[in-house]
């Protein structure tokens, strides 16, 4: 399934750039936003349908990266809901945002309490951005193409 997604790449990074303004009216900072997209996969939903067939993501993994994205907003300051916008990577000692990261895809950041607010803005935003992919698709003519490429 690898070769869709290399199909995608250039409209990925197309919906990225066009998706920057969404990212900073959310939640969610810029590097906050770049981990749930490290850890959210698309799919193709109905892909032998072409009638129903659907770009979805797939936000299972979030979870695991709740406690480096709190982590990722007490480094920064950022203060929920008041927009993303960059803090520039800054980081509060030995580790920093790597660390936090790796512990919390790798292990030893327990999921206890996970902020199902965040996830539910991460889950509700993956969506919007997997829906837009979908339309860039569709507007460049490259959607049967992809869709044929997911299911081979």
């Amino acid at each position: 399934m690898s070769e869709w997604t290399d199909a995608i790449v250039g409209e990925r990074m197309t919906v990225d750039r066009e998706f920057s303004e969404r990212v900073r009216d959310s939640r969610f900072s810029n590097q906050e936003w770049g981990l749930v997209m490290t850890a959210t996969e698309f799919e193709i939903e109905n892909a032998d349908d072409p009638e129903t067939a659907r770009v979805v993501a797939d936000t299972s993994k979030v979870p695991q990266i709740l406690p480096a994205l709190e982590e990722m907003s007490s480094q920064t300051g950022a203060v929920p809901g008041a927009g993303g916008g960059d803090a520039g990577g800054r980081s509060s000692g030995s580790g920093g945002i790597v660390s936090t990261l790796k512990e919390a895809l790798f292990g030893g950041g327990g999921g206890g309490g996970a902020d199902d607010e965040k996830l539910d803005a991460a889950e509700e935003l993956t969506a919007e951005y997997a829906e837009r992919l979908q339309e860039r698709l569709e507007a460049n003519g490259k959607w049967e193409q992809v869709r044929i490429a997911y299911q081979e």
